[in-house]
């Protein structure tokens, strides 16, 4: 598979894009997707200037082993925090769509209105009836940001 690895020039470039696309939706807040989403939240909240932030941890599969049929949610916001909110949820890159889908639905059984966003959609790869709200660019490369661990270990 074809490999795509951004600089950090590239990656503000995607995050600036985004934000511009983004441009005057109001959120309530932004949710992001640990782990490979929590830097391009943190950039998109500081570009859209959103300051109450959120996290979620979830989990499908473990490296080296077989994807689980159900998500894992390790850490989500109570409900509570998201009834009535119009959530962004961000992550880095809409690959089988599994996550950000699964998030999605949980904000949606919260009473909450997600929408997503991500730098990445793998349109190609998306096993879900569904796709990213925002991306800033299509891709069909396997993509190694910045933050991989193989780019800094």
């Amino acid at each position: 598979m074809e490999r795509e690895a951004p600089s950090w020039d590239e990656l503000l470039a995607l995050v600036r894009l985004l934000a511009g696309k983004l441009g005057e939706e109001p959120f309530d807040l932004l949710l992001g997707i640990a782990r490979g989403g929590l830097i391009p939240a943190a950039l998109l909240a500081q570009a859209l200037s959103i300051r109450n932030i959120l996290t979620a941890a979830v989990m499908f599969y473990e490296e080296g082993e077989e994807t689980l049929p159900e998500p894992v949610f390790l850490q989500f916001p109570p409900d509570p925090l998201l009834f009535g909110k119009r959530v962004l949820v961000v992550d880095d890159v809409w690959d089988s769509g599994r996550t950000a889908f699964a998030v999605k639905g949980r904000i949606q059984r919260a009473g909450g209105v997600p929408v997503v966003a991500t730098l990445h959609f793998k349109p190609g790869r998306n096993r879900v009836p569904d796709r990213p709200d925002f991306y800033a660019k299509e891709t069909g490369a396997w993509v190694v940001y910045p933050w991989a661990p193989e780019v800094w270990l």
